[in-house]
Parts: C-alpha cells; structure tokens; sequence
C-alpha cells in the first residue's frame, strides 16, 4: 500500500518547502526506473512533481562510438575528454532543470545529480582510488559548486553483480564489474556520503518504491505551495536570472581554466 503522502505531522509542518530530490548511484542501480516511479506517485496525490533527467551523454557515445566500431565512449574520444564532455553535459542539464523548477515551482526529482559526477570521476581513473581527490574532481567540483544540494539525495544502494544483471539484461550497453565496484567504492567515499539517505536496491522496483516514498511522507506536505503574489513572483525571476548570470560565468571561468593548461 502506497503512504498517503498529503499527511501532516507537526514534524513535518516545521521543515522547509521539499523543492529537489536527486537519486543517485551506479548504473544499474534503478535510478531512472525510481525516480519515473517517484514522479508518478508524488503527482498521483495531487503535488507539482516532474521527472527530470541529468545525464552526461556517456550512453550516446557509448552508442556511437559502437556504431563506428569502438568499444565505447572513453575508446572513441579518449578517457579525459569523456570526462570533460560528460561533466559539461551534466552541468549544463542540471542548470536546465534547476531554472525550470524555479520558474515552475514544480518538486523536481532528479535522475542523477553533481555527486554522479565526482563518483564518475573517482571510478574512471586509470588507476581508480575512491578516497583520492583528484585535479580533475577539483575542476569538476569548482564548477558545480554554484549549484545548491538537493533537499533529499537518495543513493540507491546495490549489489555490483545485481546491478551487472540487470545491465546485462536490458541489453543495450555493458559495464565491467571492475567498474561497477570501483563506482559503488567511490560513492561510499564521497564526502557527500554522510547527507544521503541510503536506501537498498537489491528488491524489487515496487520494494524500492515503498522506501522512498516512506521516507518522503513525512517532508511532502511541506512541498504544497501558497499561491504567489506578483511581487514574490518577479522576485523569483530576478533570483533566477541572478543564478543563470552567475553559474554561466562560473562555468566559463573553469572551462577556459581547463583548456588553457591543457585536459
């Protein structure tokens, strides 16, 4: 049985508007199966939840790099600029998303969020080391530090074999496991580690389900918004205005680092 989430509680009256809710984790985990489920279920009772995706591009190259004959994206551009290409991809989706929901007011729930990136940094190194910070994770993190943290980061915790499974079975990319235990090493060592609410997704997609929603029920009824005033409205354009401005010539300045001494 799905939780009424238009419940109140005292506890859940005190905590401030649930805006973001980002899921992350390794492929395979079910972040965007969870957060499509997410949406559905949250816009169901009646709340302005949207499903928002910030991927990276790895899949699309993978996909052309294997319809020109390579292995896959990093075998087609090369490691470091697969990197950079998937963390100004991701910058830019998550930018997108971000405005979007300050001019909607929607509760988006994000399929990946910056911390996807830094464990993707993390696990692609050739010589991968979880608990290193890296010169390229500087950079990352310089540039999506413009970026406020999500209300609620849920990190889909799985099994690197069960994951594989089910990479394997969707059929239409591979992963190493070497990479996937690298990947779940490098999320378990993020700083960020500490803030997520760590959920198993070992069980089914309706079990997976069920936690999320059973650890929203008590921060949703916060989400329902008063109905703005015009002055509180032109208010939140010139907020959104202001973060466009700003994280576009923070993005420059990091980008024009990054070419200028060489990737």
């Amino acid at each position: 049985m799905v939780p009424d989430l238009r419940s109140t509680s005292p506890a859940s009256v005190a905590l401030r508007p649930l805006r973001t809710v980002a899921l992350v984790g390794i492929d395979g985990s079910g972040k965007t199966t969870q957060a499509r489920l997410l949406a559905t279920a949250l816009a169901a009772e009646g709340l302005p939840a949207t499903y928002r995706q910030n991927a990276g591009g790895r899949r699309w190259f993978g996909r052309l790099a294997t319809t020109l004959g390579r292995r896959d994206g990093e075998q087609l551009l090369g490691r470091k600029a697969m990197l950079f290409v998937e963390s100004v991809l991701r910058w830019g989706a998550i930018l997108r998303t971000l405005l979007r929901r300050r001019r909607t007011g929607e509760i988006s729930i994000m399929d990946r969020y910056a911390v996807c990136q830094y464990a993707s940094i993390r696990a692609h190194a050739k010589n991968p080391r979880p608990e290193r910070l890296n010169r390229a994770e500087r950079r990352a993190r310089l540039a999506y530090r413009v970026f406020p943290a999500p209300d609620v980061t849920f990190l889909l915790a799985v099994d690197p074999a069960v994951a594989y499974d089910r990479i394997e079975r969707r059929g239409y990319d591979h992963e190493e496991m070497s990479y996937l235990r690298a990947a779940t090493a490098a999320y378990e060592a993020l700083p960020e580690h500490a803030g997520f609410v760590v959920v198993d997704a070992n069980g089914t997609p309706e079990q997976v389900q069920q936690a999320l929603l059973e650890h929203l029920r008590a921060r949703v009824p916060a989400a329902v918004r008063e109905p703005r005033r015009p002055a509180a409205l032109l208010l939140a354009h010139a907020r959104a205005l202001l973060l466009t401005v700003a994280t576009l010539a923070a993005a420059a300045s990091v980008l024009t680092y990054q070419l200028a001494e060489g990737f």
